[in-house]
Formats: structure tokens, sequence, C-alpha cells
């Protein structure tokens, strides 16, 4: 019988309940890609992939070009190039941040306002239709991972 409490009601008892590792949300992960590459194409003029590997149309170019395009291997300082990076005549880090933020602010908030509603918008519409069967096939096939 459950216990009484001070003021005369019954309590349950409380009862353990095993929970599930959370999924690997896909959709989460392609959403945040993308607001990521939104945010290093504004403010270092490269794409996410081109920004942490230092390339530039599939060659190795970090620092080589002097321009307002930045990369991570540059602002650390890897290799040969000096840390801080190698910028445009007459400008330093802080200013071609500056500039680059003050050409592509809208884009850089369209992106990052636009592209997490324009997904949340999707997903509700191909939910039933796309989704739900898609995560019960990945479920059957046993992945951890879900739409």
């Amino acid at each position: 019988m459950p216990r009484r409490k001070a003021n005369g009601r019954y309590s349950r008892t409380k009862t353990t309940r095993r929970r599930s590792k959370p999924k690997t949300n896909l959709t989460n992960l392609a959403v945040s890609a993308a607001v990521a590459n939104s945010i290093t194409t504004g403010l270092f003029q490269s794409n996410i992939i081109d920004f942490a590997t230092g390339r530039k149309d599939g060659v190795y170019r970090a620092g080589s070009d002097g321009s307002m395009r930045l990369t991570l291997p540059e602002l650390l300082g890897v290799g040969s190039i000096k840390a801080g990076g190698n910028y445009a005549t007459g400008y330093d880090l802080q200013s071609v941040l500056m500039k680059n933020f003050k050409d592509n602010w809208m884009q850089m908030a369209m992106g990052v306002i636009l592209i997490p509603v324009a997904v949340k918008t999707a997903t509700k519409l191909i939910r039933k239709p796309v989704i739900l069967p898609a995560n019960r096939m990945l479920k059957s096939v046993g992945l951890d991972v879900k739409i």
C-alpha cells in the first residue's frame, strides 16, 4: 500500500525508468553546419571546410594570397605562416574581420535566422510521409541516428 503523507494524501512510489541513449539528429547536425558555413563565409571569406583546412580551390594556400580571406591555419600560425595571418596591405586582423562583417552582415544574419526556420518548416511538412518511415528504417537497421 502506498505511503500516506502528512496531509492525508497517498503518494505513489517512484519507479525508475530506463532511458535510452539519445540518438544523433542528422537534421540538427546539417543545420549547425549550414549556419557555421554562413558565419565563416561572412567573416573569413571562405567556406567552413576551406577555413578549417587552409585550402582554396583544392590547393593548400593558407596565408599566401594576402587578401581579406582568412583560414584557421593562418590564424594559428601553422607551418611557415606567421601567427595571426597575412592580410591585405594596410590591414590587421581586427580591420579585416570588421570589413568582412560590414560587407557581409546581411548575408550572415539571413543565414543564421532563415536556415533554422526553413528547416523547421520543411521538417514539419515532410514529417509523416518521409521522416517517420526513414527513422523506423534506421532503427530496424540498428543505426543510432535519426533524421
